[in-house]
């Protein structure tokens, strides 16, 4: 994974990630079109496919809603690195298949940097500084997941898997 990083504080609630008023439907497409609105109502137009946010700590908090990851993954956002993540965002987002990661040292992550993330040596490289930073490693499972897509799209996998058998 390799993006532009875009930053945002701590305690990021799931209403500034998606606005509640949007909850009207679950469309992914619909729902990526306002991702960080109320944050940055242009984030959307100055966003591409692949960028990563990185923001402060408890990022996610706020409702249990899936939407959330849903909208994050459907706008394109790489991944999102932050020193802590909401306990039920953090499990939304692996079950939607958006890779989050825990680092302490974002505060050194500057927006408009260049980022490069290697889940397999759990290591985020900065391009624009050259620094290197090592993070919490994902289990193998979750690791699974992201790459499948998200727990829907591993669980069809895995059922073809065994009626091939």
């Amino acid at each position: 994974m390799r993006g532009k990083v875009w930053k945002f504080g701590k305690n990021v609630d799931t209403d500034i990630i998606i606005a509640a008023r949007y909850l009207n439907t679950s469309d992914p497409n619909e729902l990526a079109k306002h991702i960080m609105e109320d944050a940055d109502p242009d984030f959307t137009k100055k966003m591409q496919k692949g960028d990563i946010i990185v923001a402060g700590e408890n990022f996610g908090c706020g409702s249990s809603r899936e939407h959330a990851p849903i909208a994050l993954k459907a706008a394109g956002i790489g991944a999102v690195i932050a020193p802590t993540f909401a306990r039920i965002f953090y499990r939304n987002a692996f079950n939607m298949g958006l890779p989050i990661f825990e680092l302490k040292e974002v505060d050194e992550i500057n927006e408009g940097d260049i980022i490069k993330i290697d889940m397999d040596k759990g290591e985020v490289i900065n391009e624009t500084t050259g620094k290197s930073y090592k993070i919490n490693p994902i289990p193998p499972f979750m690791q699974e997941l992201v790459k499948a897509g998200g727990l829907i799209e591993f669980a069809k996998q895995e059922n073809a898997a065994g009626e091939n058998k």
